[in-house]
């Protein structure tokens, strides 16, 4: 159904569970190397293992720590209340990649809850978004499916299981039902889960990239009639994985509801898979309630019960709020509202920000990442982040700076950069893309241009300067794209004349 016909006659209602893997060295309940630490990812499967991760008899869980000041902090952060006491459960269910056939998380006792996140739209209006809990809890392994066409257990001959995500320590943010998004309501989904980005790489306890599954979305949505207090039944479409498919995955379920309803159909609870290609959402499997799960407290972990003293200590060392940060940005970098907004819609304010802590200039990381990053990115359909880090562009700016790089040899620098081919010195070394800043070298170019052209020689000690672009032209074909133009037009001008 069209979407603006679907919002005539139905009130989308929406909810959000965002999970963010936490960067600790080793896992939530286990001394496992953390494959969501920085650097650990791209292991063998089934390397990053203990006998805790595999659910074997006799094996006891420890809680990780750092893991649980990781989720303090980002309680705070949400502005949500940190229980005094809080309790692990057993969430009971079977799945291949689950070995123990349960997961520890949390149920009724969370360390956070009861919260509110301001989140800015494209436009600039907020949205206070209500945050029920913010729980901890282990990630499970990871299947593939082998044999099929599409990647997926339907077709597949077979399944691989991968244990080196299990017991990855995981924070799960759940918000109370959102009201009254309307028409924006995809646009908010997308806006809060951009936030919550910002805010857990700002705390750096996650690298929060999306494409890796370190921050994964399932997104809630239910319609009711227009003036009905009654909500409607939901959907849950799991593991979105980009801010875009965020957007696309709720209001394609608005549309595919509001149809069905309005043919006189039923909403069936279930989960519901995304998919890139086709834009659409596919069935997966009737959505449990919390009793089918059968929750009971895990017995072999204590209570978890923060000091007052160590929460007023994480509550200081928060960062600036992402609405806060962001108007400082603005101010220190000197951009325009649109110059800036635009920035912020892209979804790469962090970059920016992060490039130009390494060394570039706003208006240059904002050139790079909003240009050819973007573009290249478009192309290929991925994120611009997954192409590039901001040192790689810090360094590529900085050699523009220093002069041994014109933009459009650093534009090949780039593409080094995207295919893997190393860092930006290494690739200028390799592909021999260095500025030629040898005045002998560029004199004995341009004297061979001028001997050629004798007309355009006239042309230019008659004063008509214009005329050096040919010659300039022949000396950067000579030079292969390697030289700075402006010397060259210097020298040009100068060898004119004498």
């Amino acid at each position: 159904m069209d979407f603006d016909k679907a919002l005539d006659l139905y009130e989308p209602v929406i909810g959000l569970e965002v999970h963010v893997e936490l960067s600790t060295e080793t896992k939530m309940f286990s001394s496992a190397p953390n494959p969501a630490a920085k650097g650990n990812h791209g292991a063998e499967p089934n390397t990053q293992i203990t006998p805790v991760c595999l659910g074997l008899p006799g094996s006891l869980p420890v809680v990780n720590e750092k893991a649980v000041r990781y989720s303090i902090s980002l309680g705070l952060a949400l502005g949500c209340e940190i229980a005094p006491s809080s309790r692990f459960a057993r969430k009971n269910y079977f799945y291949p990649d689950l070995a123990k056939n349960y997961q520890i998380s949390q149920y009724d006792e969370p360390i956070a809850f009861e919260g509110l996140l301001d989140v800015e739209l494209e436009d600039g209006t907020v949205i206070t978004v209500p945050i029920e809990r913010a729980h901890m809890e282990e990630d499970a392994g990871k299947l593939t499916h082998v044999g099929g066409a599409t990647g997926r257990i339907q077709g597949a001959e077979y399944s691989l299981v991968d244990y080196n995500r299990a017991g990855v320590p995981l924070v799960e943010i759940v918000t109370k039902p959102i009201f009254g998004g309307e028409h924006r309501a995809p646009e908010i989904a997308k806006a809060y889960v951009a936030t919550i980005r910002d805010i857990v790489r700002a705390l750096g306890i996650s690298e929060a990239r999306m494409e890796r599954g370190n921050l994964r979305c399932d997104a809630n949505v239910s319609l009711r009639p227009r003036g009905q207090e009654k909500l409607g039944t939901r959907t849950e479409t799991k593991n979105v994985n980009s801010l875009r498919s965020i957007e696309r995955a709720v209001r394609y379920e608005i549309q595919r509801q509001a149809a069905i309803l309005s043919n006189g159909g039923s909403i069936i609870q279930e989960t519901r898979h995304w998919h890139e290609d086709t834009g659409v959402t596919s069935a997966g499997r009737p959505k449990s309630d919390a009793d089918d799960y059968r929750y009971f407290p895990e017995p072999d972990l204590l209570p978890v019960e923060p000091s007052a003293e160590l929460i007023e200590e994480l509550r200081a060392a928060l960062p600036e709020p992402p609405a806060a940060l962001r108007r400082r940005l603005k101010t220190e970098w000197g951009f325009g509202d649109q110059e800036f907004q635009d920035i912020v819609n892209s979804g790469l304010l962090v970059e920016v920000e992060e490039t130009v802590a390494a060394g570039a200039s706003a208006t240059a990381a904002r050139k790079w990442w909003m240009g050819e990053l973007s573009r290249i990115a478009n192309a290929q359909q991925v994120e611009p982040a997954t192409l590039a880090t901001p040192q790689q562009i810090a360094e590529i700016v900085a050699l523009v700076d220093g002069g041994d790089l014109t933009d459009r040899l650093a534009r090949q620098v780039l593409e080094g950069v995207v295919a893997g081919e190393g860092t930006p010195a290494e690739i200028v070394e390799a592909r021999g893309l260095k500025v030629v800043s040898d005045d002998g070298a560029l004199i004995a170019a341009i004297d061979e241009a001028l001997a050629s052209q004798p007309d355009v020689l006239a042309k230019i000690r008659d004063g008509k300067v214009q005329a050096a672009g040919a010659v300039i032209g022949a000396v950067m074909k000579a030079m292969k794209g390697q030289a700075d133009a402006a010397r060259v037009r210097e020298l040009v001008l100068e060898r004119a004349q004498a």
